[in-house]
């Protein structure tokens, strides 16, 4: 059997009519070259139903139970067998030509990861490699724009389940940071991947909680602690008008003081 190219995953929970526009999305791709898995947390909406309708192109697919979004992807990483990894969470989709485009880079440049041009409410694109030591809004997105190498996704091994919010920022550290993996992204005007406006899962949690994980991810991959304190107070007062408390000093503290207490237990 050939190997195929790509193995795109896509997870999903109770979404049928996003799980509907993300397959669609699949089977307008002008490159064909992939394997497509689907991870359902056990919907009880219709979902399953979906999945079954579209096993023409639906090569693996699980439905149960899982520990959350982290967990499904690592559950259809363990099913891809294609030669480079893409997420497409349901509600997301690649525009036909995204693949192709992907494709075309990855047949002149050896790279461990790529970042394709995203529309996300807005035009992302770029990857600013050093960026990520203080902010990790340093590319264009995990879902419908990120494509890793299956065998360094093996090397780097699957999201940390102990972050619920942002484990693939922990993952892409560890790819960038410590890995030193080769990566580029493509051009301005090369849109890949259109991420779903409205509520997605990760904002379905407070600044504060965000800022809580990426700093305590940051501290549990060893980076400076005094520059990490320092990249916290920072982002906590450029977003003061974000923090749904009264007394925001007072919860300054406690929320660092939380923060030391969690990554002591380490």
């Amino acid at each position: 059997m050939v190997k195929k190219k790509f193995s795109i995953i896509t997870v999903v929970l109770n979404a049928k009519q996003d799980l509907i526009e993300t397959i669609k999305s699949l089977r307008d791709q002008k490159f064909k070259n992939f394997e497509y898995i689907v991870i359902d947390g056990g919907s009880t909406d219709g979902t399953l139903e979906i999945i079954k309708q579209n096993l023409d192109i639906i090569d693996k697919w699980k439905s149960e139970k899982d520990s959350g979004i982290y967990d499904a992807m690592n559950k259809g990483i363990d099913l891809c067998q294609g030669n480079f990894i893409g997420m497409l969470n349901a509600g997301d989709k690649y525009t036909s030509n995204g693949l192709t485009i992907i494709n075309d880079y990855l047949k002149n440049y050896d790279v461990d990861f790529i970042f394709g041009t995203v529309m996300k409410k807005v035009l992302r694109y770029g990857y600013k490699k050093y960026r990520i030591y203080w902010n990790f809004d340093f590319s264009s997105s995990h879902s419908s724009g990120f494509f890793i190498k299956n065998r360094s996704q093996q090397k780097l091994g699957k999201y940390n389940l102990k972050y619920k919010i942002s484990s693939d920022y922990d993952l892409f550290y560890r790819m960038i940071v410590k890995e030193k993996m080769h990566g580029l992204a493509t051009k301005k005007n090369e849109l890949i991947g259109v991420f779903k406006s409205g509520t997605s899962y990760s904002s379905t949690f407070t600044f504060q909680d965000h800022l809580k994980e990426e700093t305590i991810i940051r501290l549990d991959n060893n980076q400076n602690s005094f520059f990490v304190f320092l990249i916290y107070l920072i982002h906590f007062l450029k977003n003061l008008e974000k923090i749904n408390k009264k007394n925001k000093i007072k919860f300054f503290f406690l929320l660092l003081l939380d923060i030391i207490k969690l990554t002591k237990r380490y």
